[in-house]
């Protein structure tokens, strides 16, 4: 695929590491991340989504659709309801190894904080 612009590269000469670093800016919100968990156990309408991620109805709607423009979720009209899905299911395991990656980084990090507390000794009395 190729463009008329010769400013814009076409989506083939972009590197994958560009696209993958475009993919990870469109998980970089705390609001579609939470989205993302809920929607990795189940499909969900906007109305359940609304108390579970706890935003505005402008701003989950304005977050839904940067995470549909991105093809990371589809929705689908029933009845007066739209339900969002994820499009791919390694999604919600891409989520899952993230906490991993994080429990681990984080309990490095407790360690390295026991590690620098004194020891608890005599107090100096003055």
């Amino acid at each position: 695929m190729t463009t008329d612009n010769p400013r814009q590269p076409s989506v083939t000469t972009v590197p994958l590491y560009q696209h993958k670093a475009e993919f990870f800016k469109t998980l970089g919100h705390p609001v579609r991340i939470r989205v993302l968990e809920l929607l990795s156990e189940r499909e969900h309408t906007v109305a359940e989504l609304l108390p579970e991620v706890g935003v505005e109805p402008a701003h989950l709607s304005q977050q839904l659709a940067i995470l549909r423009r991105s093809g990371v979720v589809t929705s689908r009209r029933e009845g007066t309801s739209v339900v969002y899905r994820l499009t791919s299911p390694e999604t919600g395991e891409l989520l899952t190894v993230a906490r991993s990656i994080l429990t681990a980084l984080l309990t490095d990090r407790a360690g390295l904080l026991d590690d620098l507390r004194p020891e608890a000794g005599p107090t100096p009395h003055g």
